[in-house]
């Protein structure tokens, strides 16, 4: 078996697309949710809040005709390997396009701007606004196509369009690649556009947050007075390779990635299933061959919904006890779907690395009915940890652990 670490890592974030800015924020308590004034036009839209990169801008050396076939998604997914790539060195480097490096990625949906023009199609019989490349940006499979091709990465290429893991199941996949033998690089992340037909899902299930007067106050991960969760956007992507790969180029090691645990919940599409989830954090811990007592920190999934964050802290508390330190940055950039994955990944890494653990935002009182874990909150907690572990869940029932390990 192959050794794998993380030799790159960014992301675009409603706080920043740097760890330095996105820090800054969490340590001033600055969330970076905001009232929606342009979703009041839908007005059986009961919720008026979300987490928009307000200030994404495609780089100035983009061509037109790279961005022909790549939505919004998809810039935030190829933008966000870009400084992953510069961030390994890789950048430009000929190496990634010989057939070694591959690209693991997903967003829960296409582009939904050209899915609106296809159904203005169906629903109207004309086909404005649709051309040659409109199916290229709607596609599931958008992120991880337009990465490759961008690039001109011709190694593997692994869609992982499912909804809320698809950054963790991208890691997840890329770092079995590697680990196997298959190749010694991959991209691997996700990355989500922001749009209201994805707050409508929740909407309609009850799920969303209402204090649309009050938008620094919500998400609240854990905490008693929840109302829902609240979408936001963003992308994040981390290059793997394999140790050895690595070491020949004297490349800077940010972590080892040691476990990945992934499985179904088998019984309900949107039910979280508290054993399932407590399984794949144990299926991660057995493939990194490490005990739970290993682990110094849960990033926790945190959406901020009654049903997910009871299951997943009781899960959680089942295997790894109650002093075990958990929090969600969820509480800062709201649920970010298909990018939550890989984001949360990066930051797990940067506080593995800085010992300084982010806590949850707007906890002021932990529900009872959670279970009994260490809430990070109010301020930084100082840890110096070995193992960190990442966990994600989606609907459908699909549950992703990873565990990182301090390179020293």
């Amino acid at each position: 078996m192959k050794r794998v670490v993380v030799t790159g890592m960014a992301g675009i974030t409603s706080l920043g697309s740097d760890w330095a800015s996105i820090e800054a924020n969490f340590v001033a308590g600055r969330s970076g949710i905001r009232r929606m004034d342009e979703w009041d036009r839908f007005t059986e839209l009961n919720t008026r809040l979300a987490g928009p990169v307000d200030d994404f801008a495609v780089p100035a050396h983009w061509t037109r005709k790279q961005l022909r076939s790549m939505g919004r998604v998809s810039r935030m997914a190829v933008g966000a390997a870009e400084l992953a790539l510069q961030d390994a060195g890789l950048l430009g480097n000929p190496i990634i396009r010989d057939g070694r490096m591959g690209v693991a990625c997903g967003s829960s949906t296409g582009s939904t701007e050209d899915i609106k023009a296809f159904g203005n199609m169906l629903l109207n019989s004309v086909a404005d606004g649709l051309n040659a490349n409109s199916y290229v940006r709607m596609m599931p499979h958008t992120t991880a196509a337009n990465i490759s091709i961008f690039f001109g990465l011709t190694g593997r290429l692994i869609p992982t369009s499912s909804a809320c893991t698809s950054g963790s199941q991208g890691i997840g996949y890329a770092y079995e690649a590697i680990k196997f033998g298959r190749l010694p690089l991959m991209l691997a992340g996700g990355a989500e556009e922001l749009c209201p037909t994805e707050a409508m899902v929740f909407d309609a299930l009850y799920a969303t947050s209402l204090k649309n007067d009050a938008p620094h106050t919500s998400p609240r991960p854990y905490d008693s007075g929840r109302d829902g969760l609240v979408i936001g956007e963003g992308g994040g992507m981390l290059v793997l390779e394999e140790l050895e790969h690595a070491l020949a180029r004297g490349a800077h090691i940010h972590a080892e990635i040691v476990g990945f645990g992934s499985n179904a919940d088998g019984q309900h599409t949107t039910r979280p299933e508290v054993s399932t989830m407590r399984r794949a954090m144990e299926l991660a811990l057995e493939d990194a061959g490490i005990n739970a007592q290993a682990i110094g920190y849960v990033n926790g999934h945190g959406t901020a919904t009654e049903q997910g964050d009871i299951a997943e802290t009781l899960a959680t508390s089942e295997l790894f006890g109650k002093h075990m330190p958990i929090s969600s940055q969820k509480s800062f950039l709201g649920h970010t779907l298909g990018a939550c994955g890989a984001l949360e990944s990066w930051f797990s890494i940067e506080m593995m690395n800085r010992d300084r653990y982010v806590p949850t935002h707007n906890l002021d009182e932990i529900d009872p009915r959670c279970g009994e874990l260490d809430y990070l909150r109010d301020a930084f907690r100082v840890m110096h940890n070995d193992y960190v572990m990442n966990n994600n869940f989606a609907f459908g029932g699909v549950n992703t652990s990873l565990i990182f390990r301090r390179w020293s």
